[in-house]
């Protein structure tokens, strides 16, 4: 016997079948497209975020006279030591795709002062004694031509502060916090390479963190870490008291760097040498791990210095904050040692270079990285002053989502 598969009928007519299934092809299309445009749609707001081009905020720079600023660069060295961010931001600001010469439709107001190139006759350093009364000097003539200070009490002004303490404005940690920040500038914003993860007096004051200047053109290489010879294992150079020197009576680096020269100078796997030397960088070059120690203050252009020229950084300094740690993943590219184990450094870095020092150096040589810690003549995509850029953007994004 027989099954006869029969088809089974409906009621629908074959028209109506057509449209259903056009209508399918519709509401496909339709979900398609959406999801399109919606890809396009975040790939605009990420690239807003993380490629701006600023066209969303204006900064108005201040003219103020040559007595504050350029007049300072009659001395090369202004524009180049590890200060010199005051000075290289201001230049770039003024190429810069956000600055507006309408103060009226600014968002932000940059003051150009450079107190970091009135360098001591004794010793060569920057002398900060004038800073507060030459800052105070043009806040008072800003105030007093133009409205837009007194309108906001500062608040929308943005100041440099590439010293030790940064918006204290001194060398010692001590006489900084007891100055603190100056009362002019409590309201405003402050670009500076000081930052701790503790409570502190320098950096009450809305503040974005900044690396050290390093010349870029001083650490230009293009010698992979992981495959360049680096017949150094571990390096550092720079000022190692025996005896504490300083008028002070106190050791320089918390005697940190006086333990590094007494553990380490006759360790034949460390290359440390306290004289200065003109072509230090190029032994950076030749180095696996660069010894990173705090000075009077945590921050150190070494760790510029390192990055850029792939060697391993290694901070040695206490709750040290670090800039742009969005693009820069500190703890991927580089060591931390405990001020209190420097007496373990040497087999720390044993470890190290036995486990993932390959690792890290590949994260070290990321383009990216190397990038967010150079300030360029002109705005670059990813480059430090674009992240100040792009913190700026974001403290203006969020005051007008709090006035909303």
């Amino acid at each position: 016997m027989k099954l006869l598969h029969r088809p089974i009928r409906t009621n629908i007519p074959e028209r109506s079948l057509l449209s259903i299934k056009n209508l399918r092809w519709l509401l496909l299309l339709w979900f398609s497209l959406s999801l399109f445009f919606l890809l396009i749609s975040l790939s605009t707001t990420t690239t807003t975020n993380n490629n701006s081009n600023f066209s969303s905020l204006r900064i108005y720079i201040y003219d103020l006279p040559s007595t504050y600023n350029s007049d300072w660069l009659s001395n090369p060295r202004c524009a180049t030591h590890l200060f010199a961010s005051e000075v290289a931001i201001h230049r770039t600001l003024l190429r810069s795709p956000a600055r507006t010469t309408d103060p009226s439709q600014a968002d932000f107001f940059f003051v150009p002062v450079y107190v970091s190139c009135n360098f001591s006759t004794l010793n060569g350093f920057p002398a900060l004694g004038h800073a507060r009364g030459l800052l105070y000097s043009a806040v008072q003539r800003i105030s007093s031509d133009m409205p837009f200070w007194n309108r906001s009490r500062g608040s929308d002004h943005v100041f440099v502060a590439s010293h030790d303490f940064g918006a204290c404005f001194h060398a010692m940690e001590d006489v900084a916090v007891a100055a603190g920040v100056p009362e002019f500038m409590r309201n405003s914003i402050v670009l500076q390479t000081f930052g701790v993860t503790r409570p502190h007096t320098c950096q009450n004051v809305e503040h974005v963190l900044i690396p050290p200047y390093v010349l870029p053109e001083s650490v230009r290489t293009t010698s992979d870490p992981a495959t360049a010879g680096r017949d150094i294992f571990a390096f550092f150079r720079g000022k190692m008291e025996v005896n504490p020197k300083n008028v002070s009576g106190r050791f320089y680096s918390k005697r940190v760097r006086t333990e590094i020269w007494r553990r380490y100078g006759n360790d034949g796997r460390f290359y440390v040498k306290r004289k200065r030397y003109d072509g230090y960088r190029s032994e950076i070059g030749r180095s696996t791990f660069c010894l990173c120690p705090l000075g009077w203050a945590p921050w150190s252009p070494r760790l510029v210095e390192a990055v850029a020229l792939g060697c391993v950084p290694v901070i040695i300094a206490d709750g040290i904050r670090l800039p742009f740690p969005e693009t820069v993943r500190w703890p991927e590219i580089s060591l931390s040692v405990s001020e209190s184990d420097i007496g373990s450094l040497a087999h720390v870095l044993e470890h190290v270079a036995a486990t993932n020092l390959s690792e890290i150096q590949r994260n070290l040589w990321d383009p990216a990285v190397r990038r967010a810690l150079m300030f360029n003549e002109e705005i670059q995509y990813g480059d430090a002053t674009w992240h100040v850029l792009v913190a700026l953007e974001g403290k203006l994004r969020r005051r007008r989502q709090m006035s909303d």
